[in-house]
């Protein structure tokens, strides 16, 4: 049986990781000339960050990896876990690398993106559900009881998820060491979840890739000598989600990971009420961390203050499973 510390060894050998691969990695990224095309309808202080190189996804999605095969026993939830990870991340190398090849600030067609995600997702979940022993419960945060779910309901309700979840986790990645540090602590706070509910397994997964997070905040700090790009964004959103739904923790997904939730809504928000009104908008610019980078705080005010909310919804989240 995992002991304890398996889920802190994991943590630190990828965050170590990630610290001695990124100088390295962040070189051939600049040679390779994997340069972020900056929006040019996004704030006008980004326009300097044109050329930082992207696609350092691959750094979070190595060391975590590493990290794992080293500290886990590979079970089935640990390997399915994975796999949504580094199938997602596939998704991001792809809108990546036609954003540089391209020179698009625009990737993968949004209908394309979003086929490819639904479909990893259905892969996953037939997977995840031909496996015997599989948990289709979900246990509700708060209330210390558990709803089951019928097969085809959890390969539905997964699927959302999972997209949902990934898509979060990209929109809420537009500042320097933004998604990094508030994933870096809804996976902690899986992880806790994870091992008290006795998915040793899934506790040393969630670890890594907190751990791996955090090593690629060390380069991703403003001002950032590497973006994470939709490798990184959308494998990690795979991560949680896969994780949540493997430990039955679905539910507790939009209370940990509540800032991605709002970031999403100001994004639903904006485009509904500008359509509606024919060009009227509720926030100066959405995402949400944009309409206070435009009202006045600093990049870093705004990553710090985010960071904190990120902290405050994980400690909420865990209060809901005691």
């Amino acid at each position: 049986m995992l002991q304890i510390s398996s889920p802190m060894l994991a943590a630190l050998i990828a965050f170590g990781l990630a610290v001695l691969a990124g100088p390295g990695t962040i070189y051939y990224l600049r040679r390779l000339k994997f340069g972020q095309q900056v929006r040019s309808d996004g704030p006008k202080t980004h326009l300097k960050k044109a050329g930082t190189p992207s696609m350092g996804g691959v750094l979070i999605l190595l060391a975590l990896a590493v990290a794992v095969v080293l500290t886990s026993s590979m079970g089935r939830d640990v390997s399915i876990a994975l796999l949504a990870t580094l199938g997602y991340g596939v998704i991001g190398l792809l809108d990546d690398g036609l954003k540089i090849i391209a020179k698009r600030s625009l990737g993968l067609r949004a209908r394309d993106k979003l086929v490819g995600q639904i479909g990893i997702a259905l892969l996953i979940s037939l997977f995840a559900l031909s496996q015997d022993g599989l948990n289709t419960s979900l246990i509700v945060p708060f209330v210390k009881t558990s709803i089951e779910l019928h097969p085809v309901v959890f390969v539905i309700f997964n699927i959302l998820v999972m997209v949902a979840a990934s898509n979060a986790v990209n929109i809420t990645d537009g500042l320097d060491g933004l998604a990094a540090g508030t994933t870096a602590t809804a996976a902690l706070a899986f992880a806790i979840l994870a091992w008290l509910s006795g998915s040793h397994d899934l506790a040393v997964f969630f670890a890594a890739v907190a751990g791996a997070c955090l090593g690629f905040a060390w380069f991703n700090a403003h001002p950032a000598q590497v973006f994470m790009g939709d490798t990184g964004s959308l494998g990690l959103g795979a991560a949680l989600a896969a994780g949540a739904i493997l430990t039955g923790t679905t539910l507790f997904l939009p209370i940990i990971g509540g800032l991605f939730v709002v970031e999403t809504l100001s994004v639903i928000i904006q485009v509904a009420y500008f359509r509606l009104t024919k060009g009227k908008r509720v926030f100066r610019m959405a995402p949400l961390h944009h309409h206070f980078e435009l009202g006045g705080w600093s990049e870093t005010t705004v990553m710090i203050r985010f960071w904190l909310l990120g902290l405050v919804c994980a400690a909420v989240g865990l209060l809901g499973a005691l």
